[in-house]
């Protein structure tokens, strides 16, 4: 292997805009970070400037070579992953963005939703796309704009404008406009590919008002996409992967085989589950995506979000006054044996999967007078893992297959009293991986599989365990725990529908 088989890895989050660069170890060579704005003109509208992300993201890119000291020419390949579900429309002709980048978080289009729920296209759009109906995909923010931009939607018709999410709009700037494409990961996020006939769906264009004309082509996303033009770095390197972040990080953490999953603990949790080749329809209310394409075959994945986790450990500090910030967390928790049967619900926001509940609101239960501040904390702990049990079951249930383990990322990953608690409640092993940034990863390792940089076999030994959690809780203690658990969920439901409210 010659030293000029280097990887360079484009990061595009709703925060910022990363580059790192890999080595033919897959190890970090250099990386470059540039901050992105988000601006919110209007309450529940979250807005990017494609410019900047594009402009943001290129600079990244040039720092994380300059900085290593690299030749461009010792870039083999690039891989790209990116936030899912934002969605940009721009002029064929120019390049030039006709209205700001809307972001995944945005909720202007929730009325378009409730038309389509309305006219009875759920259970068309599950079965054939694995997704619910939410103004959180790209399709209803393709047509917002269309239908709010001056003559956007006869320039669509004529041919004259192309949309795509965050990953189309680089690959168009990065080859000069040669390439006007997707992965389908990124399609499958949409709410227009069809998972079963692995292409844009006809149907669903039509009833969400989305011209194909506009659409991007969808590859496999171990592919070549293009190359990214020699002005940018001095010479043409090919790009060879693009996935959206969640698939990045399944696959940055080589769950490779059905029943292998990922936990990233954020401000929410998000949870993948490798479902092979097989497309499962959830009957839990997850979504089913598309995992990657490789070769000629697709592979899925079963999705499925906890609403609060990270953000509940921020009531602790910022809304309690119980800790002094998120490390303390484990400190505090350890001042207690056990939670003493406290059990805390953080339905701040309601309930998501299994239970689906926007009714519910947050509880604490099983307060004696002998409940410290410890107990409350260490309860708010374990309610990360409970509900990640909740999502992992309800994956179990609807694949027909046990979990095989779980890999884990994200800020509280380095709370050991969690990770051995989330093991001791999943009954499975808790692998702690050495690379916390998994997305970045992923996105070089299947860009370095495509261009032959490395083989399956290799990927598995890159990113290593720094620990494993193994559970040592007993089978009725742990039943025990996950019932009362069950049982607290089911009292919170409802509650902001009582009477003492209307």
């Amino acid at each position: 292997m010659g030293g000029h088989q280097m990887i360079l890895s484009l990061d595009q989050g709703t925060t910022s805009s990363r580059a790192i660069v890999f080595n033919e170890d897959a190890r970090i060579v250099s990386q470059g970070q540039y901050e992105v704005e988000q601006s919110f003109p209007h309450p529940g509208w979250v807005e990017h400037d494609p410019e900047q992300i594009w402009a943001s993201q290129l600079a990244a890119a040039r720092d994380a070579i300059t900085q290593g000291g690299i030749m461009p020419q010792e870039i083999y390949s690039i891989g790209i992953t990116n936030q899912r579900e934002t969605a940009l429309i721009w002029d064929r002709a120019t390049g030039n963005p006709i209205y700001p980048a809307i972001v995944w978080q945005d909720r202007r289009t929730a009325e378009l939703c409730e038309e389509i729920k309305s006219k009875g296209l759920e259970g068309l759009i599950a079965s054939k796309t694995g997704l619910v109906v939410d103004a959180y995909f790209s399709a209803t923010k393709f047509s917002w704009i269309l239908d709010h931009v001056d003559g956007a939607r006869e320039r669509a018709n004529n041919g004259e404008l192309l949309a795509g999410t965050v990953d189309s709009w680089l690959i168009w700037k990065l080859t000069g406009g040669a390439v006007h494409a997707t992965d389908v990961t990124n399609a499958s996020r949409t709410m227009l590919f069809n998972l079963h006939e692995r292409c844009w769906d006809e149907e669903l264009m039509e009833e969400l008002r989305v011209p194909r004309s506009i659409l991007p082509e969808v590859r496999m996303s171990g592919s070549k996409f293009g190359a990214a033009d020699a002005q940018w770095f001095g010479t043409e390197i090919p790009i060879h992967s693009v996935l959206g972040d969640q698939q990045a990080a399944l696959f940055g953490h080589t769950c490779l085989e059905p029943g292998s999953a990922k936990n990233t603990y954020g401000t929410g949790c998000f949870i993948l589950m490798n479902t092979g080749t097989e497309a499962v329809v959830s009957s839990h209310g997850l979504l089913t995506t598309v995992a990657w394409g490789m070769g000629d075959e697709l592979y899925y994945a079963l999705e499925g979000s906890v609403f609060v986790a990270g953000a509940a450990v921020q009531w602790l500090q910022e809304g309690l006054g119980l800790i002094t910030g998120p490390a303390g967390s484990e400190d505090k928790a350890r001042e207690v044996e056990d939670s003493e049967g406290v059990i805390v619900v953080p339905a701040f926001t309601g309930l998501g999967a299994p239970y689906w509940d926007m009714y519910a609101r947050g509880a604490v239960f099983g307060l004696t007078r002998g409940t410290t501040s410890g107990h409350l904390v260490r309860a708010t702990l374990e309610s990360l893992a409970f509900q990640s049990r909740d999502v992992i079951g309800a994956m179990e249930k609807d694949a027909g297959m046990p979990l095989t383990g779980l890999r884990v990322d994200g800020g509280a990953v380095r709370n050991d009293l969690l990770m051995q608690f989330q093991s001791d409640i999943l009954g499975s092993e808790v692998t702690r991986t050495t690379y916390a940034e998994t997305t970045a990863l992923g996105a070089a390792l299947l860009a370095g599989l495509t261009s032959g940089v490395w083989t399956r076999e290799q990927l598995e030994s890159f990113n290593k365990a720094e620990r494993v959690f193994s559970p040592v809780m007993g089978m009725d203690e742990r039943e025990r725990r996950y019932n009362a658990w069950k049982d607290a969920v089911a009292r919170t439901m409802g509650w902001e529908k009582h009477e003492r409210y209307q």
